[in-house]
């Protein structure tokens, strides 16, 4: 069990940020570039923080995958079952190297995935855009499906361990894998980012380094912020808030270069 001095300011910050990270989540993505800083702003340490945060930001996403739960046409489902288990193995794995990762060791890293994901994110539309033209020529392969399956499983490996800017990279993987309806494709990816989240979550609670008062807390935040931007969010210019994000992702990634 995970134990530290939290300030009485502490709970008010960190509904805030989880207000603000499900509002940018349900609007344009990205939302763990502010709730994973800040819990490592109240002094929680890394690896914690980085558990506290998948258990914070699980639940929207699993209302996220029942909302397409329509969506799914027949060539997800052929997907579904293998992804679905690759997933599970992935989300297990990745989740136990995070924790028999040292801390310091982690701390280094941050900055580093910190960027990754942030330049992942920048990339969105234009990979997106990829996506839709490939899957619209149809262009696929047996070859192409085997090599996504271990692709499938790196993805996962990587969601279990850190997992921003995932999303991207799952709608590529599909698009090589011959999918071809983009709304079939992000409830595939929603569905699979949701288990994978949800098994590493288990080996997180197994090995008791959630830590929970503060994970609940900003669960109700996300919820919040994420049901108030999907309200908004056709008020809202897209392309303006991640342009946000992305500095908002750059700005950290240069605070914990600093900083570590």
């Amino acid at each position: 069990m995970v134990f530290f001095r939290v300030h009485f300011a502490h709970p008010v910050f960190l509904f805030c940020a989880a207000l603000v990270a499900g509002l940018l989540n349900s609007v344009a993505g990205g939302g763990s570039f502010i709730s994973f800083p800040a819990l490592l702003f109240t002094g929680m340490p890394a690896i914690p923080a980085n558990a506290t945060n998948t258990a914070a930001v699980w639940p929207g996403t699993v209302a996220s995958a029942v909302a397409y739960r329509n969506a799914f046409n027949a060539q997800a489902r052929r997907l579904l079952v293998p992804l679905i288990l690759i997933g599970i193995i992935g989300g297990v794995v990745g989740a136990r190297v995070l924790l028999v990762t040292p801390q310091t060791t982690f701390l280094h890293l941050i900055p580093w995935l910190m960027l990754m994901a942030t330049l992942l994110f920048m990339a969105g539309p234009r990979i997106t855009a990829w996506v839709r033209g490939r899957a619209a020529l149809g262009k696929t392969s047996r070859a192409l499906t085997v090599a996504g399956f271990f692709l499938a499983l790196m993805i996962s490996i990587y969601i279990g361990y850190f997992g921003a800017g995932v999303g991207i990279l799952l709608l590529s993987l599909l698009a090589l894998m011959g999918m071809d309806d983009i709304h079939a494709m992000n409830g595939v990816k929603t569905l699979l980012v949701s288990v994978v989240n949800g098994v590493a979550i288990v080996t997180f609670v197994v090995a008791k380094v959630i830590v929970w008062p503060q994970a609940l807390l900003m669960v109700v935040g996300s919820l919040i912020g994420g049901y108030g931007g999907a309200y908004y969010a056709q008020k809202m210019n897209p392309a303006h808030v991640r342009w946000l994000v992305v500095l908002v992702g750059f700005g950290m990634a240069g605070y914990f270069f600093v900083k570590y």
